[in-house]
């Protein structure tokens, strides 16, 4: 009996001393949790991935649970990118400096030092065609081009920042547009932060610097802050860590097209701040993966064209692989042709408007999206498969995403253009096509609207061979052209003697001997045996003495039809 007692006395001892254990450790860890500083709530709760609810109800703790709601996501993210210390913050239209200041400055406050970046709001009265000009002097015959100011920070005020945050000014239409609305305010927001991103004394080393963007459901420009560069988006809150070589290259650029775009070459010697000239320097020596890329598909009504113009770069002894992406409809003795004429092969599946017309010509013409999945290419440009190459165009590769010839009003033409090929891009380009409207149903109108921020090639890279200058009879092709468009009639369905266009009264805008000479000089140049896949069928040769004979009868004055035709082609077996 005693040794029984005994035992149950010991018993109850240690289940007392465990008892008394608990509530010790518990109180120890009460008094700890509740010395913790507003501060360190903060960070102990995000680090530890807690629920707010169970922190202790003061007025911080509600503050807290207020920043988790609204921007859970980059204040979870800098915590751990930064572990618990201090970093600069740079604010852009957001606090005291804007017009809807909703305390976001003191939020900003828990996890670093904060800076108001000031910023001037562009004028009300200016608008995008303002800087998307249709035409401009490019040749400086009367003045030099200018953009209308839009005003910038004074950058040099301001230290180097850890991470910049931006309040997204609301776009109207949002739904409807998407992030192809044109407002010039969201444009000068986008590019203030692109300048203070880039402008870090640090910005040229391995320390990466962020930019948060907050509020409106617009979300950031895609023209200047890339898919690729996304860490995390959540609700109206984007992450971004920009490549930085790549956006200096975007901030080197005109504030729009009323200016050309220059090389940062040729910028080089304008740049005062020594970080961009590092940069700069930079992308003089790295080796990107540059190619020309055309398409072909629907028919074989071009594959001529295609054999010309990569035969047309060859000549012009660019260093630039050539690519060419082609459906199931280019038959296998096409394809040989196209290998040899220099064009590495890529076969794709067609992708349709799911705008167009029924039996519309260009429902196909969305299939130029595959552009954005050569990735294995840091840049590529496009080029239609009428158009020839006389000149070097290498350089223009310096150009970034993306460029292009003017066409009319605002819009670019996208016969030849600089891309730069992503995965993510090419996703959202295809979700784009169900929401954003061409105005032609066709590739050109779609990427306008997909693109509104865009960079000027000089007109002379894809001259349009079009004429409306009736003081032009002869519609002379200037000499400084580097590539020609041959819009109209193709140099190949003509005969070489002279450029059919000229038989049609609805297409002697297009029309010009000159040009068409300019073709038939690259086809002279090109191996024979590629000469064969240029040959005029019955049909089309029927085609063209048909009209010679209806612009005879109609004794149209520059009498073209007089012409006593040579091309061999004609001549049928």
């Amino acid at each position: 009996m005693v040794s029984r007692t005994k035992n149950i006395n010991l018993k109850l001892i240690l289940i007392l001393i465990i008892f008394f254990s608990i509530t010790l450790s518990y109180f120890l860890i009460f008094t700890s949790i509740s010395r913790i500083d507003n501060k360190n709530i903060i960070t102990h709760a995000l680090r530890n991935g807690d629920e707010y609810s169970s922190l202790p109800a003061t007025t911080s703790a509600k503050r807290v649970q207020h920043v988790r709601t609204k921007q859970s996501l980059p204040f979870d993210f800098f915590i751990r990118e930064f572990k618990g210390r201090d970093i600069k913050i740079g604010l852009v239209n957001i606090g005291s400096s804007s017009t809807n200041d909703h305390g976001e400055e003191e939020e900003w406050k828990e996890l670093g030092a904060t800076t108001l970046v000031n910023l001037e709001r562009v004028s009300k009265e200016r608008k995008w065609g303002d800087y998307f000009p249709e035409w401009i002097d490019e040749e400086k015959k009367w003045r030099s081009p200018s953009c209308p100011d839009i005003p910038m920070p004074d950058y040099e005020t301001y230290g180097e920042f850890d991470v910049v945050v931006v309040n997204v000014p609301y776009c109207s239409n949002d739904t409807k547009q998407g992030q192809g609305i044109r407002d010039v305010f969201r444009l000068q927001v986008n590019l203030v932060v692109a300048n203070l991103a880039v402008r870090n004394e640090h910005a040229d080393d391995d320390r990466p610097v962020y930019v948060v963007f907050v509020g409106s459901s617009c979300g950031p420009m895609w023209e200047i802050f890339r898919c690729d560069d996304l860490l995390g988006h959540e609700g109206n809150v984007w992450i971004y860590r920009p490549d930085l070589r790549r956006l200096a290259q975007k901030i080197l650029m005109p504030v729009g097209t009323c200016q050309l775009g220059l090389t940062y070459k040729k910028q080089e010697k304008e740049i005062m701040n020594p970080n961009l000239s590092k940069l700069t320097k930079a992308m003089a020596i790295s080796r990107p993966r540059e190619a020309y890329v055309t398409l072909l598909h629907s028919s074989e009504a071009y594959v001529c064209g295609a054999i010309a113009l990569a035969q047309s770069i060859i000549q012009t002894n660019s260093t630039k692989d050539l690519v060419i992406l082609v459906d199931n409809s280019v038959s296998v003795k096409s394809l040989r042709g196209l290998r040899k004429a220099g064009w590495k092969i890529k076969i794709i599946g067609r992708i349709r408007s799911p705008l167009a017309k029924k039996n519309a010509y260009n429902k196909w013409n969305y299939s130029k999206l595959r552009l954005w999945q050569l990735t294995e290419y840091d840049k590529v440009m496009f080029i239609d498969s009428d158009l020839v190459v006389l000149k070097n165009i290498d350089e223009f590769f310096e150009y970034p995403q993306l460029s292009a010839v003017g066409n009319d009003k605002v819009i670019f033409n996208s016969g030849v253009m600089l891309i730069e090929p992503s995965d993510c891009a090419f996703e959202s380009l295809m979700k784009k096509r169900y929401t954003l409207k061409s105005y032609n149903g066709g590739d050109q109108g779609f990427l306008n609207e997909a693109f509104t921020w865009w960079h000027r090639f000089p007109t002379k890279l894809n001259f349009l061979k079009f004429f409306l200058n009736a003081e032009d009879a002869a519609h002379e092709l200037p000499g400084s052209v580097y590539a020609v468009h041959y819009l109209g009639l193709k140099p190949w369905m003509c005969y070489r003697d002279y450029d059919c266009n000229w038989d049609k009264m609805d297409h002697r805008d297009f029309a010009s001997d000159s040009a068409h000479s300019k073709w038939w000089q690259v086809y002279d140049k090109m191996p024979k045996k590629l000469h064969a896949f240029c040959d005029l069928s019955k049909s089309g040769d029927a085609r063209i003495k048909k009209w010679r004979k209806i612009s005879q009868t109609a004794s149209i004055p520059d009498e073209h039809w007089k012409i006593k035709v040579r091309d061999p082609r004609q001549h049928h077996s």
